[in-house]
């Protein structure tokens, strides 16, 4: 293990219950193709999200990754990548709906991953896991956007081979202009700061 670099929380920042974790995962090609279609706060590329759960003297991460929604160890988040993370949190005004939302999310853990990235099909992908906790926790209206979902090269009309492909093995049509949300689109919310 030595010599290999994690990604470390900023320092001076004191993770809260309710924080946002980006992160830039280097899963390959599709990882490759998530960043190239998502705007991301500051230019950055992220392909990840988690939220935080502070218990005692623990720091989890509620995501929805693998297999399922969990929890996982905020040191094994970490070291899933060598790239910078960001912290981000809600705006003060918001602070009372970020906790609500960390309770609903933890309420989905067991729920299957949503390898489909279908919005409302009771499966759910890191980003959607987040969208529907704050909606919930504000009182069943949007706290962030839904847009149209893109599977193309920017500025073409040709899906990516990495979706074409994935799709096809799950059988079902890419769910191209959908609506969806991204790790991405999460960090460019007026309602949350980035914390440096």
């Amino acid at each position: 293990m030595s010599g290999l670099v994690f990604a470390q929380i900023p320092s001076g920042i004191k993770l809260k219950t309710g924080d946002f974790i980006f992160q830039d995962l280097d899963c390959g090609p599709l990882c490759d193709a998530i960043e190239q279609v998502t705007t991301s706060f500051g230019g950055r590329n992220f392909s990840h999200i988690g939220l935080v759960y502070v218990q005692k003297d623990s720091v989890l991460i509620i995501e929805a990754i693998g297999k399922e929604v969990q929890l996982t160890p905020l040191e094994t988040f970490l070291k899933r990548t060598s790239n910078p993370i960001l912290v981000g949190r809600v705006k003060k005004q918001y602070a009372s709906i970020a906790k609500t939302a960390v309770k609903y999310a933890l309420e989905e853990k067991g729920v299957p991953y949503d390898d489909e990235f279908i919005y409302n099909n009771k499966k759910y992908y890191c980003s959607e896991l987040i969208y529907d906790a704050f909606k919930k926790a504000n009182a069943g209206k949007d706290f962030f956007t839904l847009e149209p979902m893109t599977f193309k090269k920017p500025g073409s009309d040709q899906f990516f081979p990495v979706w074409i492909q994935y799709y096809a093995k799950l059988g079902i049509p890419i769910p191209e202009a959908e609506p969806g949300i991204n790790p991405g689109g999460i960090s460019t919310s007026p309602y949350i700061e980035i914390l440096k």
